[in-house]
Parts: C-alpha cells; structure tokens; sequence
C-alpha cells in the first residue's frame, strides 16, 4: 500500500515538473514537450500534478481537452485511491 501512494505522490511531482518545464520552453520558443506525453503523465497516476501546474503555471488553461480533461481525471484517480486505501 505505501508503495501505490509513493508512486502516485511522484508521479504527481513528475506532472507539477513537467508542466513548469514545458511552459518555460514555450516562453523561450524551444522544443516542446509533447501533449501525448503529458496525458501520458496524468494517466498513468500524475493527473493532480499536471492539473496544478496546468494552473500554477497557467499553461494549457486554453485548451479544452487539458481545462477538461486533467481535472477529471485527477478527481478518478483521487477516487480510485480513496477506495483501494478504504480496503
């Protein structure tokens, strides 16, 4: 079980650094981290990082897939982690 919350916590620390990292390479015109891999980060346990960075940072907030997206997802995996820890 601390295994599960440890991988979801950095995972979460992934998404929160690689939506900073994306945007600071926006303002500077570099080569972008693609939105393939950051769904990728948020599906596989990061939604609640990359939905903070996605407001911290405020970056991606115009796309309706993200705005959308990455919130519901991270309130699933919240759910998910609620239950397997209710167990």
């Amino acid at each position: 079980m601390n295994t599960i919350l440890g991988a979801y916590i950095i995972m979460n620390i992934i998404g929160l650094m690689v939506m900073k990292i994306d945007k600071e390479r926006a303002r500077k015109h570099q080569y972008r981290i693609s939105e393939k891999t950051l769904w990728l980060i948020a599906l596989f346990g990061g939604a609640v990082g990359t939905t903070a960075g996605m407001q911290i940072f405020r970056h991606k907030t115009k796309h309706q897939s993200f705005k959308i997206g990455f919130p519901l997802l991270a309130l699933l995996e919240i759910i998910l982690l609620v239950y397997i820890y209710s167990l």
